[in-house]
């Protein structure tokens, strides 16, 4: 039987991928090609690309591993220049929207593996958010991190300043009916679009904004610290609960992979029982005008806006409470900086088990964000701990006479677009945050021992908790 290149590039390009030229060639000379094309023919049809085990052409359906590399291209103009034919890598293509789409396998064991590819929700079914305040989290941080979210998209503006307003939501596709200030805030009640507010103002503002959305029937997204005490988190839980709303606090460190990775570890006791912790989160301030350093405004200096990281972390990293603080408070005397909130606050925690968590926070200092979880048989070490990006992580531990340092090196996510993602998900599936407002009230409380101790120079008791991860909700899908 005598077989024409046209006629067998027409029939390769309906047969399935899994027969190749030179094995249809070969049926052909035994006189099966009617046989094989119709049957490959049937099998493309019952049987898509997915299930293909070798990348192929998707015109002749030719392995990958028989293209012809030296074939060329010229332009309408003349140019030549080297080609082949297109490639299609093989592909298992679910039909629900997050689920990702599966690639073949190109890595060995030996290199670490690929995560799998991202599953963005189309725009129109991604959750709608309101961002409340447009100063440097907003713009540094929160609007850019959500070209990186695959649930969540910015949908309106809240802001004092009519040009930032105009300005930003140029910038970002934020219709000009979108865009609200302070005085017409509850017209958000109105929006359909708006499924979800983020709060992104002074911390003297939270507690207003929180129970003026709830009442405006969205659901609040609430950066920390919480609010200035815990009986203005104690009101925001009230009112949200009242509305039907969700409430979570933006801590993101529990959703950024290396801290993850840390609770993980030290839960695990990967290097035994966790001992003591040493954490520390500084940096130096220059404008004695800005809100931060108004107590007012702040609710306090370096504790409630950098040192709630220490306190925080360790809690999520050891899954239970303390029982007793003791801390000591100083502002040098003179530095405007300082008139009204503390400079540095340092204090230690003392946790079930004997387990103790010294902590120092700065304001005036070069930055410096880290903890080390020290166990019995090693230690846990993040640089950078409570930075946006940037963080390292090593181990150490013994083995006979060597004592081995270890670097573990994970993909970095946006902190940002992993919790705003996570939010969205706990409102289209009706479940709990996972950093919901009992969180960010048990960080006021002891915060408010904190102070009391310094005030005092004595240790200062906590209403005793038991149990694990007690405030925390429901673990998030990805981190």
């Amino acid at each position: 039987m005598s077989i024409t290149n046209e006629l067998l590039n027409t029939v390769l390009r309906e047969a399935s991928r899994e027969v190749s030229r030179k094995e249809f060639l070969s049926l052909a000379g035994r006189g099966l090609a009617v046989g094989v094309a119709a049957s490959t023919l049937a099998s493309c049809q019952s049987e898509g690309p997915a299930d293909a085990k070798a990348a192929t052409t998707p015109t002749t359906g030719t392995p990958a591993s028989e293209v012809n590399g030296s074939t060329t291209y010229t332009s309408p103009a003349g140019q030549k220049v080297p080609s082949s034919e297109a490639v299609s890598p093989p592909a298992k293509v679910p039909t629900a929207l997050d689920q990702p789409i599966e690639l073949e396998k190109w890595k060995s064991d030996v290199d670490p593996q690929s995560g799998p590819v991202p599953t963005p929700l189309p725009p129109d079914k991604r959750v709608g958010y309101a961002l409340v305040g447009l100063g440097h989290l907003t713009l540094e941080e929160i609007l850019p991190a959500f070209g990186e979210c695959k649930k969540s998209k910015p949908v309106a503006l809240v802001s004092a300043s009519p040009e930032k307003l105009k300005k930003v939501a140029q910038q970002y596709g934020i219709k000009p009916e979108n865009c609200y200030s302070y005085e017409t805030y509850d017209k958000l009640k109105d929006n359909p679009e708006v499924q979800v507010i983020y709060i992104v103002l002074p911390n003297s503002m939270h507690a207003e904004y929180t129970i003026r959305g709830a009442q405006a029937g969205k659901h609040i997204l609430c950066e920390k610290p919480m609010a200035n005490s815990s009986a203005e988190c104690q009101a925001m839980i009230d009112a949200c609960k009242k509305a039907g709303k969700k409430l979570m606090v933006a801590y993101r460190i529990q959703y950024e992979p290396y801290n993850r990775q840390v609770r993980d570890m030290v839960r695990d006791n990967k290097f035994g029982k966790p001992k003591y912790i040493e954490a520390q989160n500084s940096q130096s301030s220059a404008n004695p005008d800005h809100w931060r350093h108004k107590k007012a405004l702040a609710g306090g200096g370096a504790l409630p806006d950098i040192g709630l990281y220490c306190l925080n972390t360790s809690r999520f990293v050891l899954g239970n409470e303390p029982t007793e603080v003791f801390a000591y408070s100083y502002s040098t005397p003179g530095n405007p900086l300082f008139k009204e909130v503390e400079e540095v606050m340092s204090w230690q925690m003392r946790f079930p088990e004997g387990v103790l968590v010294n902590c120092i926070t700065h304001y005036n200092t070069h930055d410096s964000r880290f903890y080390r979880v020290n166990t019995e048989r090693g230690w846990i070490h993040v640089d950078n701990a409570y930075a946006y990006t940037g963080q390292q992580l090593q181990t150490s531990h013994a083995e006979g006479p060597a004592k081995m340092k270890n670097q573990i090196v994970l993909s970095e996510k946006n902190q940002f677009a992993a919790e705003m993602d996570h939010f969205s998900e706990c409102v289209m599936e009706d479940k709990a945050p996972h950093t919901p407002g009992e969180e960010g009230l048990q960080d006021h409380r002891i915060m408010e021992a904190i102070y009391q101790s310094a005030r005092e120079g004595r240790p200062v008791k906590l209403t005793e908790v038991k149990g694990t991860d007690v405030f925390r909700g429901p673990e998030p899908k990805q981190a």
